[in-house]
């Protein structure tokens, strides 16, 4: 019987594990550095009986047949969808920007002047990325164009990437669209929710296999076990030794707060674009609708990721971190029957069904060998 080797014990780790025990009847030893499984999505209840996440709300949401078809085997999922709020001029609304934003922070004849324009230049229900957005011939749609940019998008984004909106790459202004739309869910996927039995308990679930095996607080540099294929979903670079640089992350930092009130703000997420050195702050009881006489809130602050101090959160997407990617990249490929993926491995913002689609699409290509 061949044995596996799968470094990381996260969603990305613990769906290739499961196929390859179910599927193949291989062994699989996962270890995981952490003192618990389920990488960043872990949570847990704490004292009043609150799901925690412990880094940052995961909110689960998939276009993908597959990956919800595999999850289901695991858990069920509440029908909640996602709104955020954000604090703009003092006026709380949705983001992102939307139609029924427009109403919530202007005067409603210029929202309905605004709305009209909008719909003519612009299909309705179409996202239309920040940058993109701000390329408006149009007076009117200019002032709007410069007023989403200042008060949403601006202030936000140098918070939580640490440098000007500038010299961000466009794969994450993409991520900050103008949405011409009464949507106001953040996610339009078909499928979203929070696991009911939470993301631990799911994870755990899958990994509940006779053939695999699981070892936490193991280093990769410290493991002793012997294998056929290796599975790594930790940072390439450090597989590497940093021998062509080390690739950069933002990092962030929760500070928890519990309080002596059954709820602290209006919704899961507010976003402060323009105030406080924090972005955003969770209140993690909405998700499953937890009861308690008392709540707990999680102001989130971005920071550049430090060796040794804190988690690699947001790879930090530039030419120039693609490049050296790319030569870790062609490092790997010299190697047999090794394998990297994840956020991580992969040097990619994946969301969680990204992450286990990935998972998912590899095991095919193994099989396929």
């Amino acid at each position: 019987m061949k044995t596996n080797l799968i470094v990381g014990a996260g969603f990305s780790g613990a769906t290739i594990a499961r196929k390859i025990a179910e599927e193949l009847n291989e062994k699989v030893i996962v270890i995981d550095s952490k003192d618990h499984i389920a990488g960043n999505a872990y949570d847990y209840r704490d004292k009043n009986d609150i799901m925690i996440h412990k880094y940052g709300s995961h909110i689960f949401h998939t276009n993908f047949e597959d990956v919800w078809t595999f999850l289901n085997r695991f858990t069920s999922f509440n029908t909640y969808m996602h709104h955020v709020i954000a604090v703009i001029d003092g006026i709380e609304t949705t983001i992102p920007f939307n139609l029924r934003t427009l109403y919530d922070v202007f005067p409603h004849s210029l929202a309905q002047k605004l709305e009209t324009k909008l719909l003519t230049q612009f299909k309705y229900n179409s996202k239309v990325p920040i940058l993109e957005f701000t390329k408006q011939k149009d007076p009117d749609l200019q002032f709007l164009a410069d007023y989403v940019y200042e008060k949403v998008f601006l202030h936000y984004t140098s918070k939580q990437w640490g440098v000007s909106p500038d010299s961000i790459d466009g794969a994450v202004t993409a991520r900050v669209p103008v949405y011409i739309s009464c949507d106001t869910r953040y996610f339009q996927d078909k499928y979203q929710g929070i696991p009911l039995n939470g993301y631990t308990e799911t994870i755990k679930r899958i990994l509940n296999h006779p053939n695999i095996e699981v070892q936490l607080n193991t280093k990769f540099t410290d493991c002793k076990e012997t294998y056929d294929r290796l599975f790594y979903t930790g940072s390439i670079d450090e597989f590497f030794n940093y021998k062509h640089g080390k690739l950069p992350y933002r990092s962030v930092h929760f500070k928890l707060e519990e309080l002596n009130m059954p709820y602290y703000q209006s919704n899961s997420v507010v976003n402060y674009p323009c105030n406080y050195d924090f972005t955003r702050i969770h209140e993690y009881k909405y998700y499953l609708r937890d009861t308690s006489d008392k709540t707990v809130i999680a102001k989130e602050y971005s920071e550049d990721f430090i060796l040794g101090k804190n988690e690699r959160y947001y790879p930090i997407p530039s030419p120039s971190n693609e490049a050296l990617y790319q030569k870790y990249l062609n490092e790997a490929k010299e190697l047999k029957n090794t394998y990297f993926l994840g956020r991580l491995g992969d040097y990619k913002y994946y969301d969680m069904d990204k992450a286990i689609k990935r998972a998912l699409d590899l095991f095919k290509e193994i099989i396929q060998q």
